[in-house]
């Protein structure tokens, strides 16, 4: 039976051949190489031939001529992509692909067996959305790679958005409450910013006085959170701040079937702004990261370290903001 043939790859040379040129001539235009007196109706036919042909450059024959790949990797925690990183993501990504950079994702795993992805594809540079460990910057830079973001004088995006856990202890402690739950969220993935923003919410619980309550983690099913209902309702807790909008959202379901009034007799807030604290009934208070923002503002980071121009400032992005509701209130006075 007769096989199909794979496509050849056209070449600066299929072009030259079929304009009648040299083949140097073509790779001039091509690779817009200066100081070549090259007419304008050469170039312009030489461009038009390789559009007909289907002409693509070799990207790895690019990354020599140029030794840059136009490629940024950025390095993901392992946690859940939900919402808000997704969109961090988006907009990173937008961002590079309208500067004409490609982003690619890579998510190590503890277990460390498969070859880490900056070794096969040499990127311009390396991102994180939090710190690299002394580890990773040798094994990245041991690589060839000479950008990382951030580097040893930067910090991580988490150090931007865990400004919420002080926000909403503020909001509910200026609302009169002074027993507050934190209600973290059960998962492996995420241990170590659950702890994060636990301590901020106990340093922001210390400067206004207020008790907070380490009350049990969720893992978004009813037992647990009923569990972690009834032991903060028999602590005198009159308000929860909840790792995210998630997390809000099942303390609030479970408490409403339970017939504990919201906000009247417990007062909930998360953190992300995601549709769902909007779309809830009530409507949950958050606190508003703007994740879309920060996405673009690691975008051009990145850009500017490859390009060598000035760090971009840090603008409204890196500044998280109160959205109150209807699921914050003062408490009752009994």
């Amino acid at each position: 039976m007769p096989t199909d043939t794979p496509t050849r790859r056209v070449t600066t040379y299929d072009i030259a051949k079929s304009l009648g040129i040299s083949r140097a001539t073509v790779g001039f235009v091509l690779n817009n190489t200066a100081g070549q007196t090259i007419s304008e109706a050469t170039r312009t036919k030489v461009l038009q031939e390789a559009k007909r042909l289907g002409y693509r450059r070799h990207s790895a024959a690019r990354t020599l001529a140029s030794g840059r790949s136009n490629i940024v990797l950025l390095v993901l925690p392992d946690w859940p992509l939900d919402f808000s990183l997704r969109r961090n993501i988006e907009e990173a990504s937008l961002t590079l692909d309208q500067a004409g950079y490609t982003l690619v994702t890579y998510t190590p795993h503890p277990s460390g067996q498969a070859r880490p992805l900056w070794e096969a594809i040499q990127p311009d540079i390396v991102l994180a959305l939090t710190s690299f460990t002394a580890e990773q910057t040798q094994a990245i830079t041991a690589a060839g790679i000479k950008q990382l973001k951030p580097d040893a004088n930067d910090v991580g995006a988490e150090a931007y958005t865990d400004n919420g856990p002080v926000l909403q202890l503020e909001h509910l402690a200026e609302l009169g409450h002074t027993v507050i739950a934190y209600a973290g969220l059960n998962d492996p993935k995420v241990a170590d910013l659950v702890e994060s923003r636990l301590h901020r919410a106990q340093s922001a619980a210390d400067a206004l006085g207020v008790r907070l309550v380490h009350g049990p983690s969720i893992d978004l099913t009813e037992e647990t959170s009923i569990a972690a209902l009834n032991e903060w309702r028999d602590d005198g807790v009159t308000a929860v701040a909840a790792y995210n909008d998630d997390v809000a959202a099942s303390v609030t379901g479970t408490a409403l079937r339970a017939g504990i009034l919201v906000p009247e007799e417990l007062s909930i807030i998360g953190i992300d702004n995601t549709p769902l604290s909007s779309m809830f009934q009530p409507r949950l208070s958050t606190i508003d990261v703007d994740t879309a923002g920060l996405g673009r503002y690691l975008a051009r980071l990145a850009l500017s370290a490859i390009q060598g121009t000035p760090t971009p400032e840090a603008g409204p992005e890196m500044r998280a903001t109160l959205v109150q509701r209807a699921s914050t209130a003062p408490p009752q006075r009994h």
